[in-house]
């Protein structure tokens, strides 16, 4: 067996390998390193993928994030809702255009952002609003967008763990991930569902306006070289991940399967355990799974970390810390933000290896090996 991995990237490459190296050499052979034909022709692809009308690609995730709050002109001190149980780039970038980060809670079964939660937030300051959809699950984002037209608030969908997911609206309409807000974000880091080698990021918005400020101000603010109408930034996806992502988004939807039946697997394996809480699959989300995130209750979670690392087993704790009490944001006095659900997930979530390579002889031996260590604990 091969020693296991959270994420094993090499064997994805292996697996694609000829297609990967060509997609490389022909931009070398080509030397359009940036700004070349991948880049438009990934564009174009992802787009038709998503059903979206604009795709800008840039340079990471993070400096999608950015990008997106600088293009609607927000101003020092306005107010933008965000979970706390998430990434911290999603809060890091609010605190860096010198806004105020404003947490709302989530739902403990879907670990995504609480509609009473966010409703409670908004206040007149309030001129954003971040959803993200975590681990692969999407927002219940139906009735997040009513409250937003209520209020006139612009949503910015933060899609880095969501890309290829779906979402069912009551009507039965089913939309791609990352098209139903005003923009939304997303980071092509290598361990992602749709993940380039090396940084990427993108922006997807339908609205022609926003589209073509968001590409101004990833490239220095100017439309026409060396007229720069605004501040902007150099965030720039080059040829050669874009020839990556171009071959791995032919196989985004196998992978996204191939996420699908580790977590059945692992479903199936804890089921009827009174110590496990499988992750929820709600009914309007199709889940992608970027990872698989279980609570452990009535059991030490650090200790079932540790135990579980002795016999060669990893995981992760996605997110020890949640962002309203990291150090970085102790000027905002959040630390005592009333957020019961995102203080109670952080002390019981662990995430288990998922990616797309997995055997049954290594879903089998984390398995057993996961519910033995939790039988150990529970005595």
């Amino acid at each position: 067996m091969h020693p296991l991995q959270m994420v094993d990237l090499k064997r994805q490459y292996i697996k694609i390998k000829p297609e990967i190296d060509a997609a490389i050499q022909n931009v070398i052979d080509t030397t359009a390193f940036i700004g070349g034909k991948d880049i438009k022709d990934f564009s174009t692809e992802l787009e038709a993928y998503l059903g979206v009308k604009h795709v800008i690609p840039c340079a990471n995730g993070t400096d999608a994030l950015q990008i997106g709050l600088m293009a609607l002109g927000l101003q020092p001190g306005d107010e933008v809702i965000t979970p706390s149980f998430t990434y911290m780039a999603t809060v890091e970038v609010v605190a860096l255009l010198k806004l105020t980060p404003v947490f709302a809670d989530v739902d403990a079964d879907t670990f995504t952002l609480n509609i009473d939660s966010v409703r409670k937030a908004i206040t007149p300051k309030t001129k954003a609003i971040i959803p993200v959809h975590l681990y692969g699950q999407c927002v219940d984002m139906e009735p997040l967008i009513a409250l937003a037209k209520e209020h006139n608030i612009p949503l910015i969908e933060d899609n880095a763990q969501a890309i290829g997911g779906s979402y069912t609206f009551p009507d039965g309409k089913t939309v791609k991930t990352g098209t139903m807000g005003l923009m939304a974000t997303t980071s092509f880091f290598p361990s992602k569902n749709l993940g380039c080698y090396g940084d990427g990021g993108a922006m997807f918005t339908n609205d022609d306006a926003l589209a073509d400020k968001l590409r101004m101000i990833a490239n220095h603010g100017q439309k026409v070289r060396y007229y720069h109408e605004m501040v902007g930034c150099n965030s720039r996806l080059d040829s050669i991940q874009a020839a990556v992502l171009r071959v791995k988004l032919k196989h985004l939807d196998e992978y996204c399967d191939a996420r699908r039946a580790v977590a059945d697997h692992y479903d199936n394996a804890f089921k009827g355990n009174a110590n496990i809480i499988t992750p929820y699959r709600a009914p309007y989300s199709k889940h992608v799974f970027h990872q698989y995130t279980l609570q452990v209750k009535n059991v030490n979670r650090d200790e079932v970390q540790t135990l579980l690392t002795e016999r060669k087993v990893p995981s992760m704790l996605y997110y020890p810390v949640p962002c309203h009490k990291q150090e970085m944001l102790k000027d905002y006095n959040t630390a005592n933000a009333d957020l019961p659900v995102t203080n109670m997930l952080q002390d019981c979530v662990i995430s288990l290896p998922i990616h797309t390579e997995m055997t049954q002889e290594e879903l089998d031996y984390i398995s057993t090996n996961f519910l033995e260590v939790i039988a150990q604990l529970s005595k």
